[in-house]
């Protein structure tokens, strides 16, 4: 790569949107070239170095996505399904690599990435650190490696303004866990226990989730038989892993075919 890609930000006021200018702009790497919010947001027209409190960086915040993206060689978008969706079909448009560390899609809202996915890279990726995913790697090949006497639970814990649950990383060691098994985890999964609910199924993996606080992210697999306990666990103390992770996919992606990839392709694991 001989030059630095452009890259613009989705949801620029936001945390993980400021986290991610900020990476960018130290990077020497990438630079950043557009920052999109909704419109109607107080950040329109104003300098998005500015807005953040700090000094200029000479890019305006703007509501015209498809303006921004039309410059840019990468859109990283952490905003929500709906808002992503939209900025999956201007980012193909644009022929940018669009990096989408956006949780709480359903299949359905996945499955509707296909068609951008032909013209352009996707890089999806319920989280973009690389500890996770080595830890998702390790929870397939525990999972394969014992039987059902092991029950399976993931426990996760998020600050108390996150608005999913289980999280994306929740739900992507639930999926490591069932391939692992060798069964569907929409089959087997347990995301919500109240009241008299009955002996666990033999099986089943277990999801719990946790908020409050400024939590940036805690995630444990807990395989438990009679007599035993295997704990595997990450913790996530500083949000800037997921940006530098995300900015990592977006330089990563420059060179590739159009298609869906997700942070095993970028990480090579």
């Amino acid at each position: 790569m001989t030059h630095k890609p452009g890259i613009v930000v989705t949801g620029a006021s936001g945390r993980m949107g400021q986290m991610l200018i900020q990476t960018i702009t130290d990077s020497d790497k990438a630079t950043l070239v557009g920052a999109v919010e909704r419109a109607g947001h107080d950040w329109i027209g104003q300098d998005v170095g500015t807005a953040m409190g700090g000094q200029a960086l000479g890019v305006t915040v703007t509501d015209q996505p498809l303006d921004a993206f039309a410059k840019a060689q990468a859109v990283i978008d952490f905003t929500a399904p709906a808002a992503t969706l939209e900025f999956a079909k201007l980012a193909a448009q644009a022929r940018a690599v669009h990096v989408i560390g956006t949780t709480g899609m359903t299949d359905e809202q996945i499955a509707k990435l296909a068609p951008a996915a032909r013209h352009a890279v996707i890089v999806r990726a319920g989280n973009m650190s690389l500890g996770v995913n080595l830890l998702v790697q390790l929870t397939k090949k525990v999972a394969a490696a014992l039987d059902e006497d092991f029950d399976i639970e993931v426990i996760e814990a998020h600050h108390r303004h996150k608005v999913d649950a289980p999280s994306g990383t929740a739900l992507m060691l639930g999926e490591a866990a069932a391939e692992g098994r060798g069964v569907t985890l929409s089959e087997v999964a347990d995301r919500g226990r109240d009241g008299i609910t009955g002996a666990r199924e033999t099986g089943h993996i277990g999801f719990s989730a946790i908020r409050g606080g400024d939590i940036v992210g805690e995630h444990d697999v807990l395989f438990a038989a009679p007599g035993e306990r295997i704990v595997l666990r990450h913790l996530a103390s500083d949000r800037a892993i997921f940006a530098r992770g995300a900015l990592k996919a977006a330089l990563w992606g420059q060179d590739k075919s159009p298609g869906e990839y997700d942070m095993m392709d970028v990480l090579g694991i």
